[in-house]
């Protein structure tokens, strides 16, 4: 009798996932930079610049958006123009 060939089961691995950072649209932000848009908080930047350069996009692609950025740190909303 001929010997059946032995298969190698492949070994699976489960890794890790990196602990997820939960973005709530509700909670006013402590620090950084926000693009709210029709009131909504959005995304968090680092840094204005950032801030800006996403909202002016987002406004050239969807212009009837009302887009603001707020900083966290003096609690204020200037609108993107």
């Amino acid at each position: 009798m001929a010997k059946a060939p032995t298969i190698k089961k492949p070994i699976l691995r489960v890794e890790e996932q990196p602990p997820r950072t939960i973005e709530r649209a509700d909670i006013v932000p402590t620090t950084g930079f926000v693009l709210v848009v029709d009131g909504i908080f959005k995304k968090e930047f680092g840094t204005d610049t950032a801030a800006q350069k996403a909202g002016k996009e987002l406004l050239a692609n969807y212009p009837m958006l009302h887009v603001e950025i707020y900083d966290a740190s003096t609690k204020v909303r200037a609108r993107v123009a």
